[in-house]
């Protein structure tokens, strides 16, 4: 007669293979459900980020302290504009003001034309839609930048003027570098927050910068920060970029990012 297996009073638990993937990715994936709704740790998680990115586009951006800190750090004296929007709900209900200069930070920046030579780089670092992504990440940039000598943008640092802008969108550039006669004009400006990443920062690279350019002439290096992009690898991809920027007079879609290929002198020779 065959003998009947009882089953255990105590089964082995199933895996949780969602909380091995989730180990992978920052995204919500295999949340569970209680009913129909989530577990309550998990729509309480949600809120908490909906409410960091929610304040990180309403953040008000201090200028004087990131200039101040950017002097302190080496960097020269920046120079303060604003845009045309004149709070922060006009310049998120208004994008088109955020692109312009208001009638004084264009004559401050048209008086410094005529009186100093023109930069290779004007260096625009804006609050965008995240101004604490431009207050935490800026400066670290610029130092991972600055830190190796014969990089493209090393090469060319004595010749950096350097923006600090308000309220402004990425095309605040555009102006900023045609009054100076800036040859390129790089852009760092927070990113719109997601519920994962509320202090993203991006770069954007415009060769010959004028009023009127389009996101098709421009290159962007997108989620600049510790737990995005870390700060040796947007150094180097910017770097690439403006190094073939100069060697072919060109930005935007006909200038890819090879830069997996592209050498860093800062690991050189280093054992």
């Amino acid at each position: 007669m065959a003998e009947i297996k009882k089953e255990s009073p105590h089964p082995e638990p199933t895996p949780n293979l969602w909380a091995r993937l989730r180990t992978f990715t920052p995204a919500r994936i295999g949340l569970g459900r209680v009913g129909g709704s989530l577990p309550t740790r998990a729509l309480l998680d949600f809120d908490l980020a909906h409410a960091r990115a929610r304040d990180a586009v309403h953040a008000t951006f201090d200028a004087e302290t990131l200039a101040r800190n950017l002097r302190e750090g080496g960097f020269g004296a920046p120079t303060i504009v604003a845009s045309q929007a004149l709070s922060r709900m006009e310049y998120l209900l208004r994008p088109d003001l955020g692109r312009a200069l208001d009638p004084a930070s264009r004559q401050r920046l048209q008086a410094q034309s005529e009186q100093t030579t023109a930069p290779t780089i004007a260096l625009v670092i804006a609050d965008g839609l995240s101004a604490i992504a431009a207050a935490r990440h800026a400066l670290p940039l610029l130092r991972q930048l600055h830190a190796g000598s014969g990089t493209p943008l090393a090469d060319h640092w004595k010749s950096v003027r350097i923006i600090v802008a308000n309220h402004a969108r990425v095309a605040l550039g555009d102006e900023i570098g045609q009054i100076l006669h800036a040859q390129v004009v790089i852009v760092l400006i927070g990113e719109r927050p997601g519920l994962t990443s509320p202090d993203s920062l991006g770069i954007y690279l415009t060769w010959a910068p004028r009023i009127g350019r389009t996101d098709a002439e421009r290159n962007c290096i997108s989620n600049v920060r510790p737990k995005g992009l870390p700060y040796p690898q947007a150094a180097k991809r910017l770097e690439y970029l403006l190094s073939e920027a100069h060697r072919r007079q060109l930005s935007g879609v006909g200038l890819k990012d090879d830069s997996e290929g592209f050498p860093d002198p800062r690991l050189e020779n280093k054992t």
